[in-house]
């Protein structure tokens, strides 16, 4: 089954940009795919458009079947909110709330109760137990990125999409959500499409996706951190010459 799927999307901006050019793009379910590419290359356009946060100026867009590329923004919204879990870099925690209320605050904007069961299962499986309590201020980075991830996966959404999730924690924390991250996707079956500028992340995928110049320069399978650091210098070299 697919998760989402890109057909021929192109994102062209105001000043004739083009973001993407033409792209085409399966995920199935259960998988783990990395984003990468220089500056400029399209990778944050590819999540915004494929996650629905922005609208294509042309081509087809889908997420669990369906077509999003046309739907005006209150419809995309529902599709994102059924469908959809994201996770970035900054956490975009209320610090206000507590963890507990932080995670069910999507659930508790679109109307639905959260199913108990399934969040103490996933706060367990985050390390979080106890935790619900306090504010995100009392939180290590680390934590409050799980608590996201929690967050994301609440609604159990069809595809979580990562921006940059290890952008801001130290190797050894970015290390322990890569970790949660594989597990998920493992055992759970959870579909996550992941951009990052850090070959050793991206490592950790089952395919990672190299963009240049709004393309697809190639899909590489299990690749190391070093034959991706390698792939994405010549990539670089290229686009200084």
């Amino acid at each position: 089954m697919t998760a989402v799927e890109l057909r021929g999307v192109t994102r062209v901006y105001d000043g004739g940009v083009t973001a993407l050019d033409g792209v085409s793009l399966r995920v199935p379910r259960g998988a783990f795919l990395a984003v990468m590419g220089q500056s400029g290359s399209g990778k944050s356009t590819l999540l915004h458009c494929a996650s629905g946060l922005d609208v294509p100026t042309s081509g087809s867009i889908t997420i669990a079947g369906t077509e999003i590329a046309g739907l005006k923004e209150s419809k995309r919204a529902l599709v994102r909110r059924e469908h959809v879990g994201f996770v970035f870099q900054s956490y975009n925690l209320v610090p206000s709330l507590s963890v507990e209320q932080n995670i069910t605050l999507p659930l508790r904007l679109a109307g639905t109760s959260p199913d108990r069961a399934w969040l103490a299962s996933l706060v367990a499986r985050t390390g979080l137990s106890g935790m619900l309590g306090r504010a995100p201020a009392e939180l290590s980075g680390g934590q409050r990125q799980r608590v996201s991830i929690v967050r994301a996966l609440a609604a159990r959404p069809a595809v979580v999409f990562a921006d940059e999730p290890t952008g801001a924690l130290d190797s050894r924390t970015a290390a322990g959500i890569l970790d949660l991250f594989t597990e998920l996707v493992d055992e759970l079956g959870q579909t996550i499409v992941m951009v990052t500028h850090d070959p050793a992340a991206a490592a950790r995928a089952h395919d990672t996706l190299v963009m240049s110049d709004g393309r697809i320069g190639e899909i590489l399978s299990r690749a190391t951190a070093g034959e991706l650091a390698a792939r994405l210098g010549r990539v670089w070299e290229g686009a200084g010459a």
